[in-house]
């Protein structure tokens, strides 16, 4: 049982990570607004994005595209991952919800739920995903009342969120794509990252990539990129924090720039990603990035999805949380992955008739044999996640 001392002690914790916490954002908010590089998405003539905010994105390996999504579909998406977040295992040996029920997905090929301690960093320092979090970040005190776990990932918005196959579809986010990995791009992966309100856990400093840094055809967009698209107002406290123009600079020692820091993992250059509802960032997948843990009141809920280039992942083998070693990617394996594209264009037509649909170039002409039904979310849907890209 804890003593007053005990409660006493946790208290002088917390501010302190608070108040250590408070300097670094302002200074994080303030290379935010100098660098800017936000705004709405605006395309050329011949529908590609516009040059000058490819240049933008390039420069720095991000951009925030402000208002993509309307406010409409933003509540949609919270419904859909508020009903997926309810359906979580209590534990991660549970095999029922807070209610009592079933947890969602328990007979899935892969599981949709990562849960953690409050506040916690459960992967740096670790080994896990490659090694690529090598330092780990400070893990302030939850609140004597917090939870034993909360969810940090949720896997599966293809098929368990109606709302997330149709803006996996959206028009501006998949000719966005097109303008940077080419026509023929295909799909990563995608995760819902959850950060609730005091005590949403950290993701350390990484870098994405783990495949091509020693390739000869190495170059600052051969890992691809990742979306976030936002249902939340994110604030300095709770959001995605980059170090802007890494991406060019081939693989960066993690553990020593924190040790040159002091040991701090407050990385002087970097910055928070602010955004209203309904923005959507894109982030180099080779940029530094990461998170801190939530010890704010605002909840962040990130619908995150990723593209690559079709030949970055053609011939590669399987990399990150897939688990089955020395499988390649084929073109059987990238035709299974990059289907759930077409499905989501059509079923987001049929619930968006009047906005125009995107073309995806590698399926002009077989269009008819992905129409979204029952008998097509069943074939290409169903543990679509099996066929992740990863590199």
């Amino acid at each position: 049982m804890n003593t007053v001392a005990d409660a006493h002690r946790e208290q002088l914790t917390r501010a302190r990570h608070a108040q250590g916490m408070a300097a670094y954002q302002q200074e994080g908010l303030r290379l935010a607004g100098e660098i800017g590089n936000k705004g709405p998405a605006r395309f050329d003539a011949h529908g590609r994005l516009h040059p000058e905010i490819l240049a933008a994105y390039w420069k720095h390996g991000y951009y925030v595209f402000e208002g993509v999504v309307d406010p409409t579909e933003v509540e949609t998406l919270r419904q859909d991952a508020g009903a997926m977040l309810d359906g979580a295992p209590v534990s991660p040996e549970s095999k029922v919800d807070a209610r009592g029920r079933p947890a969602l997905g328990r007979n899935a090929a892969r599981e949709p739920f990562t849960l953690i301690k409050p506040l916690s960093d459960p992967q740096g320092g670790t080994s896990l995903l490659g090694g690529r979090h090598p330092s780990k970040m400070a893990e302030p005190v939850p609140d004597s009342d917090a939870p034993p776990y909360t969810v940090l990932r949720m896997r599966g918005m293809c098929e368990y969120m109606p709302s997330g196959l149709r803006v996996y579809g959206h028009p501006q986010l998949l000719a966005i794509a097109a303008s940077i990995n080419g026509d023929d791009f295909v799909p990563f992966n995608d995760v819902i990252f959850v950060k609730q309100p005091k005590i949403g856990g950290s993701v350390a400093w990484h870098q994405d990539g783990v495949t091509h840094w020693n390739s000869p055809d190495w170059d600052e967009g051969i890992h691809g990129f990742n979306y976030q698209v936002q249902l939340y107002p994110t604030t300095a406290g709770n959001a995605l924090w980059v170090v802007p123009g890494t991406h060019k600079k081939g693989r960066a020692d993690i553990k020593k720039m924190v040790t040159d820091n002091g040991g701090s993992e407050q990385l002087p250059g970097a910055l928070p990603l602010i955004c209203a509802p309904g923005d959507v960032t894109i982030v180099n997948r080779q940029t530094l990035h990461g998170s801190f843990a939530n010890s704010s009141a605002d909840l962040r809920i990130s619908i995150t999805f990723g593209f690559h280039r079709r030949k970055s992942v053609l011939g590669q083998h399987t990399a990150l949380t897939m688990r089955e070693e020395g499988v390649y990617y084929d073109t059987e394996r990238i035709e299974k992955r990059s289907a759930v594209v077409a499905l989501a264009i059509d079923a987001r037509r049929q619930h968006f008739p009047r906005e125009q649909a995107f073309v995806y170039q590698p399926y002009v002409g077989r269009e008819q044999a992905f129409r979204f039904g029952t008998e097509t979310f069943d074939k290409v849907i169903r543990n679509y996640n099996r066929y992740d890209l990863a590199i």
